[in-house]
């Protein structure tokens, strides 16, 4: 346990961000989880309306540091690539 009281301000704003990262990531999974159920389900509609939360979502995750940019862009291609699999 920290001693010194800096120390101790550190390890309350570590919590606090790790809370905040651990529910942008989990919503993150959520909306593309939604996605994935439309895609599977072979609603176009639903998945076209859910694409584009997923990417609003990604983009927001990376815009706060929780994941990386590059991740993001492979994750909306591949995303993209199922969406358009389905509308073919």
């Amino acid at each position: 346990m920290a001693n010194i009281k800096s120390a101790k301000k550190r390890i309350k704003v570590i919590e606090t961000k790790t809370l905040r990262n651990k529910i942008i990531r989990s919503s993150l999974k959520t909306t593309i989880k939604k996605f994935l159920t439309a895609v599977e389900n072979n609603n176009a509609e639903e998945a076209k309306i859910a694409y584009l939360a997923s990417a609003r979502s990604l983009d927001k995750a990376v815009s706060k540091g929780i994941i990386h940019k590059n991740k993001a862009a492979r994750k909306k291609s591949r995303l993209a690539a199922r969406l358009d699999n389905l509308s073919a």
